[in-house]
C-alpha cells in the first residue's frame, strides 16, 4: 500500500496545503517517513489523515467559483467502528460547506472494504448541500465496495460513478462531465 500516491498531475493546479481555505493549509509533508498505517500496512505519506484509523484522503481541487471539490479516498472506510463519516464530515466536509463547497466528487477506487452503520450523517451531508444544488458523488468504487454501499442504500445521498478514465481529464472538465449527469438526472 505503501506505493499507492494520491493523484499528483494537478498539484501545479492546486494544493491543499497552499490553499488558506482548505482544512490542511499549511500542513508539511515527508517523502521519507512512512507513519500512518492502514492495518499493519504503511501508506504513502502524501495521504492526509483526519480522524480516522483506517481511511485516508488528499483534496486533489477545489474550485471556489463552482463551488466543488475533488477528494481522493485509500484504506477502510469502517463507519461501524470508526465512525468514518462522522469523521469526514465534521473535520472535512463542514469546513468545506463554510466555504462554499456544495459539490463533493469522491474518488474511491482505493477504498478497499465499507463497513456500514447509521445514515444519519449522509442524510445531513445531502440535507446541508441540497439546498443550494449540491451533489456527492463517488467514483469507481470497488465493486464489492459497492454491494455493502447499497445494502444500506446510502447510494440514495452518494451517487456511484464508473469513469475508469478520470485522470485524463483536467479538474474542470472532470467536473464540469460530473455535473452535467447529476444535471440530467435532476431533471
Amino acid at each position: 500500500m505503501h506505493e499507492i500516491e494520491p493523484y499528483f498531475n494537478w498539484r501545479h493546479l492546486y494544493t491543499a496545503e497552499e490553499d488558506e481555505n482548505s482544512p490542511f493549509y499549511g500542513r508539511e509533508y515527508s517523502e521519507f517517513e512512512f507513519s500512518n498505517t492502514v492495518y499493519n500496512y504503511y501508506i504513502h505519506p502524501q495521504w492526509d489523515e483526519f480522524g480516522s484509523k483506517t481511511l485516508y484522503l488528499k483534496i486533489l481541487f477545489v474550485d471556489y467559483e463552482l463551488n466543488y471539490a475533488i477528494i481522493e479516498m485509500l484504506g477502510e472506510w469502517n463507519d461501524a467502528v470508526e465512525n468514518d463519516i462522522m469523521q469526514l464530515k465534521r473535520s472535512i466536509i463542514d469546513p468545506m460547506e463554510e466555504k462554499d463547497i456544495t459539490k463533493f466528487i469522491l474518488i474511491t477506487e482505493n477504498v478497499l472494504n465499507f463497513h456500514s452503520s447509521e445514515e444519519d450523517y449522509y442524510a445531513e451531508w445531502q440535507e446541508d448541500i441540497n439546498e443550494k444544488g449540491g451533489w456527492i458523488v463517488s467514483v469507481n468504487m470497488p465493486e464489492s465496495t459497492q454491494y455493502d454501499f447499497q445494502l444500506l442504500h446510502l447510494d440514495r445521498y452518494i451517487k456511484l460513478a464508473d469513469i475508469p478514465n478520470w485522470r485524463t481529464f483536467q479538474p474542470g472538465d472532470f467536473f464540469q462531465m460530473i455535473d452535467n449527469q447529476m444535471l440530467r438526472l435532476r431533471a
